[in-house]
């Protein structure tokens, strides 16, 4: 049987913040249990793992676990500093005396020895409408640290920390992946403790770290570069059919009106000085709607498009440009992948306009297309998801649709 129902991937039991997985919280994020039984089933023999998509470096982190060097790439400036501090190297004893002189810091501002400034704000759009103003100031304190730290390595371990201290010190939703700002009701019970969010953040992932540094077999290394694989990979950086494993989990469609990583991104990447923070939806893939007809001689995508232009000639736009990025980027990681290798893409299958997408089948067929056997699909359950089980994915009032409840664990291998 090549596609199967199996209840074990659905690890519902399982602790999905073990090691560096506890750093940040980011949308859609694989959880390490799959890579991790993806690498033990397909990566014996592997010495280097690619991930195409790589989010917040899950897949690195499990590689290097068990002693596999990985290469990550993404376009989203955070999610890259969160798979290098994920999986950075740090000297123990130099991080836990940076973060104690952190914390002697922020006590003399909390005790009153240092006063607290009130110019040195960032300069981003509607920061007043995000943060309130001692909040702010606090913000400041912290960031001004941080930039003073020498060691690149401990800077992207604060700089984490630093990011989730800032989503959950604003006036966002937390309980959302896009920006909306709270109700004038939760804004009035709003205070949050600044510092205090940061010093439990620093203390939960130093000890993530510790654990995945006592965990760790070997001296593994990530390197996580900003390379579209829609566009191209380098082959300075990747080799034409080096790589044995892939391990990934690309997005479910295009980020306006799926998952918004931009949008749950921006405050932090406007913080860490990010240019151009609110543009980061539009550089992923499907992010510039394609106008044009695409035919992608693959029948059923091809049909199923035609059915969503019938009902909606604006909307399929935004579903052809994303499979053809998608297409795009398969033939180009397709290339990099030698003769044995195999590749793994946790999908899920979407709905649009009432028309169901199964992604997996496209993703096999496109892959097919490259000379790779498909091996199997795994079909797994979605527990514990933080998604409604109906969204409104073009953001107009009423306009609602069924959310994903699958995984599927697509694995070829090319031949």
């Amino acid at each position: 049987m090549s596609k199967y129902v199996d209840p074990k991937w659905d690890f519902r039991d399982s602790d999905t913040k073990e090691y560096t997985h506890c750093f940040h919280n980011y949308p859609a994020m694989m959880i390490p249990q799959i890579a991790r039984e993806l690498i033990s089933q397909y990566g014996k023999k592997a010495s280097l793992l690619f991930d195409p998509y790589c989010g917040t470096g899950t897949s690195l982190v499990e590689a290097n676990l068990v002693g596999i060097e990985a290469i990550g790439t993404d376009l989203n400036p955070l999610a890259r500093l969160i798979s290098r501090a994920k999986t950075n190297l740090v000297d123990l004893t130099e991080l836990s005396r940076q973060i104690g002189e952190y914390n002697n810091h922020t006590f003399e501002f909390r005790m009153g020895i240092r006063a607290i400034p009130t110019d040195r704000y960032p300069d981003f759009d509607n920061i007043e409408y995000w943060f309130d103003p001692n909040v702010t100031k606090l913000l400041s304190i912290i960031k001004e640290y941080i930039s003073k730290i020498d060691n690149s390595l401990i800077r992207d371990f604060f700089q984490t920390a630093f990011s989730e201290t800032v989503r959950e010190s604003s006036w966002t939703r937390n309980s959302e992946f896009k920006l909306y700002r709270m109700s004038v009701k939760q804004l009035e019970k709003f205070s949050p403790d600044v510092f205090g969010l940061m010093e439990t953040k620093l203390a939960r992932n130093y000890k993530g770290l510790v654990s995945y540094l006592n965990r760790k077999n070997g001296n593994a290394r990530s390197a996580v570069y900003d390379f579209n694989t829609v566009d191209s990979i380098p082959s300075d950086l990747i080799q034409p059919e080096s790589i044995e494993l892939i391990v990934t989990s690309p997005p479910y469609g295009d980020s306006r009106t799926t998952v918004a990583y931009g949008q749950f991104s921006r405050l932090s990447n406007q913080w860490l000085g990010i240019d151009k923070a609110n543009h980061i939806d539009k550089r992923l893939m499907g992010g510039i709607p394609n106008k044009e007809s695409v035919e992608f001689n693959i029948p059923y995508l091809d049909e199923v498009i035609g059915r969503i232009k019938e009902k909606d000639p604006k909307r399929v736009t935004d579903v052809t440009s994303f499979y053809a990025d998608y297409l795009k980027s398969i033939n180009n990681v397709a290339s990099v992948v030698k003769q044995g290798g195999i590749v793994c893409y946790v999908v899920g299958n979407r709905r649009v306009k009432g028309e169901f997408i199964e992604t997996d089948e496209i993703t096999k067929t496109m892959f097919e297309n490259q000379g790779f056997k498909h091996v199997e699909t795994i079909i797994r359950n979605i527990p514990n998801k933080r998604m409604p089980s109906r969204n409104c994915p073009t953001n107009q009032k009423g306009n609602t649709d069924s959310t994903m409840i699958n995984e599927f664990i697509v694995v070829l291998k090319k031949s």
